[in-house]
């Protein structure tokens, strides 16, 4: 585990205890709560994974990488090709984006995502393909193939699902109520 990342799980560890919930609020607070922290240690993460970038081409960079794999989660055979933690996705499958969808999902200026972009292809980190922008399989600083990221994400996740269910979240059923509950009062 690299250096600081227990000192991460140790503090999202803190929580102990069962709690059940009463109510639609208290399903959507807690989830919202534990899920915020989850985000927030991952991000953590990766900041202290990737010291040497700012953090926006950091986010840039995660984003792009989330857009180019999005048809391979999407596809059945192909998540369960490219699951293995030594299997990186390769450039051909890879699904571009433009700097125009970046710049909405980001809600960033166009300007910036268009300059951070520039830097960015310049290290060699992103390539540009007719479909857009991906994330380079041979990128020297291994986004997308960061197994101590990965593994560390991993903690994380099993953190958050323990604590969810230590709140009386099992599973997606358990959201149903607040689902329902969200959709009519939006629908007012």
């Amino acid at each position: 585990m690299p250096e600081g990342t227990f000192a991460a799980a140790f503090v999202y560890n803190i929580n102990a205890g069962f709690r059940f919930m009463r109510n639609d609020s208290d399903v959507i607070r807690t989830v919202s709560r534990h899920t915020l922290a989850y985000m927030l240690f991952s991000i953590s993460e990766m900041f202290r994974n990737y010291e040497e970038f700012d953090p926006m081409d950091l986010l840039i960079v995660h984003a792009i990488l989330n857009a180019n794999v999005i048809n391979v989660m999407n596809d059945r055979s192909l998540d369960e090709k490219f699951s293995s933690i030594h299997t990186v996705e390769p450039d051909t499958i890879k699904q571009g984006v433009s700097r125009a969808a970046l710049s909405r999902f980001l809600s960033l200026p166009l300007e910036t995502v268009r300059r951070r972009v520039t830097g960015l292809k310049r290290r060699k980190i992103l390539a540009e393909t007719k479909a857009g922008l991906i994330v380079t399989e041979q990128n020297a600083f291994k986004f997308g193939n960061n197994h101590e990221l990965q593994k560390t994400n991993m903690l994380l996740l099993t953190k958050l699902l323990r604590d969810l269910k230590r709140a009386g979240i099992n599973g997606p059923d358990d959201l149903s109520a607040a689902k329902f509950a969200i959709a009519t009062k939006t629908g007012k």
